[in-house]
């Protein structure tokens, strides 16, 4: 997979990005805000991730997706890894990252990648999304946050 900056010109794919969050307005908000960066598999987009700056030296990884036919072949771990270095590039002295408490492939895959937990923002999903979300039969309800420093 080759990972790229989204160009200007280029149209995020809303598809991908509503995987992981299914707002369209945050996933809007964040995009105005952030830097979108996309993996390519044979000249079709298949995974996506947005990074965040939000405060001084720490940027968050806000939005992590995998087309559903290309989940469990490690591009998640791909784009995740490739955050991360751009992050280093960029000069941020930390990552973050927030998951809901049902994500257990995402918890997990965070940690492998070197994020420890942080806290918990209690009632996350609640308060800023209209609709209940369940994922693995749970309901999500809490952020997880987690970090990295770089």
């Amino acid at each position: 997979m080759q990972i790229r900056k989204l160009l200007d010109n280029e149209k995020p794919p809303f598809e991908l990005l509503l995987l992981a969050d299914p707002s369209n307005r945050l996933v809007e908000e964040y995009l105005r805000r952030g830097s979108c960066f996309v993996g390519l598999l044979n000249a079709h987009i298949i995974g996506v991730y947005v990074l965040l700056p939000t405060r001084p030296d720490t940027v968050e990884l806000v939005n992590v997706a995998v087309d559903e036919k290309h989940q469990g072949k490690g591009f998640g771990k791909q784009l995740v890894k490739h955050a991360i270095k751009t992050a280093i590039r960029l000069g941020f002295k930390t990552i973050e990252v927030g998951t809901g408490n049902s994500s257990v492939g995402q918890l997990a895959l965070y940690q492998k990648c070197g994020f420890r937990i942080t806290g918990v923002d209690r009632d996350f999903f609640v308060r800023h999304y209209d609709e209940e979300i369940f994922e693995n039969n749970i309901q999500v309800i809490d952020m997880i946050r987690l970090s990295k420093d770089l």
